[in-house]
């Protein structure tokens, strides 16, 4: 006697439904994580606030990090002075016009800011911007 399959009639079905759901995930997934990595350029520091301060245009910046402590960061790397200038010459060379961020914590050494920003004009470099904050809104 030949006893009939319940699955003979069925065929093969791939389920799109459940695919798209992972891909929409996998796509926020992505789309936050590459956001998250633009913004985290320089180091985190207190930044000074400034009333008259405007949005600048963050496409390819190089950041100079100063803190508190009196370290300075180019691009979240600990150099020395001598070691900034090698590396700015290095940008100045690689881009016609570099544009160059000095984000320094607000109780960080005036003198180093401006021996920082100084060697950056001295070498060529004047797309130089200060990075502040907007002071709380009353």
């Amino acid at each position: 006697m030949n006893i009939p399959s319940p699955r003979a009639g069925k065929k093969a079905r791939i389920e799109i439904i459940p695919l798209i759901d992972i891909i929409f995930f996998l796509l926020a997934t992505f789309v936050l994580v590459s956001l998250s990595m633009v913004k985290n350029q320089g180091v985190p520091v207190n930044l000074p606030t400034a009333a008259t301060s405007t949005p600048q245009d963050r496409s390819a910046p190089s950041t100079v990090t100063l803190t508190a402590r009196g370290e300075i960061l180019f691009n979240r790397d600990v150099v020395s002075r001598k070691e900034l200038t090698a590396r700015l010459t290095a940008l100045k060379a690689a881009t016609p016009e570099p544009r160059v961020f000095i984000n320094g914590d607000a109780s960080a050494e005036f003198g180093q800011a401006v021996a920082v920003l100084d060697e950056a004009r001295r070498l060529g470099i004047t797309r130089i911007a200060i990075q502040t904050t907007l002071p709380p809104a009353p």
